[in-house]
């Protein structure tokens, strides 16, 4: 598996190369994450001490710490002996690698100059027209026209319904969106922060994934 890590962003700001040229960021809190759960395609005796096999080689981990307190009870039995975390995402991994529960992963898994694919959900713009959500043409904007911002036609009358997928007004934007092939600007380890150049989805202080490529 190429490196991976939950985190946060922060938001955006600028950083100044060596030639002196301003390159836009946005920065992200980049874990520490902990390894929860480690899932085999072999059958392995897992933390209650029963035979276990999921088909499949993964890692479960998790970020931010949250009150044992606001936990239900599976999930503290899933937790264990580790401190429950608010987000928990799954990251597919080699057959044979080290991974152990337990285990911290932190910003330094990157390097400077890294190509990442950052994961996260985009702002919610919520009922949006056509032209808003699709960039429709619009009608003409003359005094005339009746029809400005409205869309035309909902495609073919003998059908007798409207085609799934076809544009139309609705709900736009919280969804799943993965920004691929961005720069690592800086990566600062000591306080698990990365420097990523350009923008990335969602709002600030939503969740995101950074994966390497």
């Amino acid at each position: 598996m190429a490196a991976a890590i939950l985190g946060k962003k922060i938001g955006m700001t600028r950083i100044f190369d060596e030639a002196g040229k301003a390159v836009p960021v946005t920065v992200i809190e980049a874990g520490p994450c902990i390894v929860v759960q480690v899932k085999s395609a072999e059958a392995h005796t897992n933390k209650h001490g029963k035979a276990k096999s999921e088909g499949y080689e993964a890692i479960q981990v998790g970020f931010e710490e949250k009150k044992r307190a606001r936990v239900n009870s599976p999930m503290t039995g899933h937790f264990g002996n580790i401190a429950p975390r608010r987000y928990l995402r799954e990251f597919h991994v080699e057959p044979g690698a080290a991974y152990e529960v337990g285990q911290i992963i932190k910003a330094d898994v990157f390097e400077k100059g890294q190509l990442v694919d950052v994961i996260g959900t985009s702002k919610g713009k919520g009922f949006a027209g056509g032209m808003k959500r699709y960039h429709f043409k619009g009608g003409p904007a003359s005094h005339g026209s009746k029809v400005h911002r409205a869309p035309m036609s909902g495609g073919a009358t003998d059908a007798a319904r409207v085609f799934k997928g076809t544009r139309k007004p609705g709900h736009m934007g919280a969804e799943r969106v993965t920004t691929k092939n961005l720069t690592i600007v800086e990566v600062d380890a000591d306080r698990n922060v990365l420097a990523i150049k350009g923008a990335v989805p969602g709002p600030n202080g939503g969740l995101v994934m950074v994966r390497g490529q």
